[in-house]
């Protein structure tokens, strides 16, 4: 077992989360303490200004590879630690751009800057092996959605659907250890059109508990509009950038009907990957900060044909499980174990990745 800290900044631009685990990179998990650092609006504003690769993406890489540390630094201080008691760093970085058909990933993040910074050895760049083998280098997370399915002892299949900027489920069938079955795929946009929308139209940074979407009503042939999208006849594994999606037709529509046709679009198109899946899961697990929009949790009832509930019903937090994965994913990678599966980016077989980095 290490003890290893896993970062995570993820597509909704929230901030750095950090967190704690106890892990063998294999099928024992145990999560430790956790904590969320958000960005403040100028960093926020910077960090969008480099979406795509263009800006004055040194400077911000070196800002955001600080912040990090200074994160790190955070989480020892809470749970009680010095830098010699933790193993490793799993360090996402920030997606910055990310086009796996063309074969080009890219997470700004500097793992040697952040050795150095915290004293401890980092693994980071996790995605560029999978792209440059042909995966859509994304997502990531489902070897440790499995792991955590077979901690709890759920019933498979059952699906974790994670709503960060970008949606993205894994299908964990029967079976154990590495042998059970994952299957996983980005389904379309998270809450990343949502929180543009409102930012844009009310200067908040996201539609709070779905509020606004509440208030409106889903149009219907603008979100058939947005459904046509050839994303979603595409068979599973597969992945997106952040701003893969248009919103043009909703642009005409009031601040709350916009809001809730652009919330509709995020449940429909979590419906669309049904069809892809080996079996119908018999429950959905809701992560990552779109569990919380109870507007969107409620259409995702209304779509999914089967219960959906947040990980904090099956004892999980969701706010830490992408950060948890990166720390797990880390020790995968010195142990040269896969990161990511045919069935899970479309790799050609079990691939490892990740690149490491020494204090020294």
């Amino acid at each position: 077992m290490q003890t290893v800290i896993g970062l995570m900044s993820g597509t909704s631009m929230d901030g750095i989360d950090a967190a704690l685990l106890r892990t063998d990179g294999r099928n024992r998990v145990e999560p430790g303490a956790f904590l969320t650092i958000p960005y403040d609006d100028g960093f926020r504003a910077r960090l969008r200004s480099c979406l795509g690769g263009v800006g004055d993406v040194p400077d911000v890489e070196r800002a955001l590879t600080d912040l990090h540390a200074q994160a790190v630094a955070r989480l020892l201080a809470l749970a009680g630690l010095e830098p010699g008691a933790v193993d490793l760093i799993g360090f996402h970085g920030h997606t910055i751009l990310h086009a796996p058909d063309d074969r080009r990933t890219w997470q700004i993040g500097d793992g040697a800057r952040l050795a150095r910074l915290t004293g401890i050895p980092v693994v980071h760049d996790f995605r560029s092996a999978d792209v440059g083998a042909g995966g859509q280098g994304a997502p990531l997370v489902p070897l440790y959605h499995r792991a955590l399915v077979q901690a709890a002892g759920l019933d498979t299949p059952v699906a974790v659907l994670n709503i960060g900027g970008v949606a993205n489920v894994t299908w964990v069938g029967p079976g154990t250890g590495e042998e059970a079955a994952v299957v996983a795929c980005d389904t379309g946009p998270g809450n990343a059109l949502i929180d543009d929308w409102v930012l844009a139209r009310t200067g908040q940074r996201f539609d709070r508990d779905g509020t606004l979407a509440r208030t409106g009503a889903v149009h219907a042939v603008e979100l058939t509009a947005l459904l046509d999208h050839p994303y979603f006849s595409r068979p599973a594994p597969k992945a997106l950038d952040r701003d893969a999606f248009d919103p043009a037709p909703v642009a005409g529509m009031s601040d709350a009907d916009g809001a809730a046709t652009l919330t509709a679009f995020t449940a429909f198109a979590v419906e669309q990957v049904i069809p892809h899946l080996p079996a119908q899961p018999g429950r959905w697990i809701v992560t990552g900060g779109g569990r919380l929009n109870t507007t969107l949790m409620a259409m995702l009832g209304d779509r999914l044909r089967a219960p959906v509930v947040p990980t904090e019903e099956v004892g999980w937090n969701g706010d830490a499980m992408e950060a948890q994965a990166f720390a797990y994913l880390a020790v995968r990678s010195r142990l040269g174990l896969p990161l990511s599966l045919p069935g899970t980016t479309g790799v050609p077989e079990p691939l490892t990745g990740g690149r490491y980095s020494t204090p020294a």
